[in-house]
């Protein structure tokens, strides 16, 4: 694993944790020689987690919309930063640099690029591990969510367990490092009701 792509908010957060646990991945991926790929920006956990990364000697790339780096948000202090047309654009460049995924705490823009990125890997359009960093708890209510999901005929199990969970960035990095997508036929049980 060469380069992890980190979804993460624009916001500190309410609680500590949340910036301690975006220095301490930002740490791991630095001792590991693994590339930061995420959003381009300078605040909130995306600004803490590429500070963290250079300041430990590692590399970021960071990608974010024209209309983002207008608003004076992006990062002039990366190994590279790139400028894009759109939010699609951005995050195609996102997942085509990464060889895998982690999502932080962070609002809506996290939750929208980690379920763009879940569902193309539910139907096979990469086969990429992703991760949540569950720090403080704080993606138990999604989990439980997902759980709900198929308990309900929505989705399968086998597909929520697709993700790799965990609070401490170190172990999460490895379960990534080590994943082996299981074949899961997304369409089985459609077809089945047919």
């Amino acid at each position: 694993m060469k380069s992890i792509c980190v979804y993460c908010g624009a916001r500190p957060g309410a609680r500590p944790a949340y910036a301690e646990h975006a220095k301490a991945l930002g740490r791991t991926l630095a001792e590991r020689g693994i590339t930061l790929v995420y959003g381009g920006g300078n605040v909130g956990l995306m600004g803490i987690i590429a500070d963290e990364v250079m300041r430990c000697g590692g590399e970021t790339v960071g990608i974010i919309p024209e209309a983002l780096m207008k608003k004076e948000i992006g990062h002039a202090g990366l190994t590279e930063l790139h400028v894009v047309s759109s939010m699609h654009e951005r995050k195609q460049m996102m997942a085509d640099r990464s060889d895998g995924f982690i999502a932080m705490p962070g609002g809506i823009g996290t939750y929208e690029e980690l379920f763009e990125t879940f569902t193309w890997l539910q139907l096979g359009y990469h086969t990429k591990p992703i991760g949540l960093l569950n720090v403080e708890g704080f993606y138990d209510g999604l989990l439980s969510f997902l759980r709900h999901a198929c308990d309900e005929g929505f989705m399968q199990a086998a597909h929520a367990g697709l993700l790799r969970v965990s609070p401490d960035p170190g172990q999460l990095v490895d379960q990534l490092a080590q994943w082996q997508q299981p074949r899961v036929d997304r369409w089985e049980q459609a077809r089945e009701q047919i």
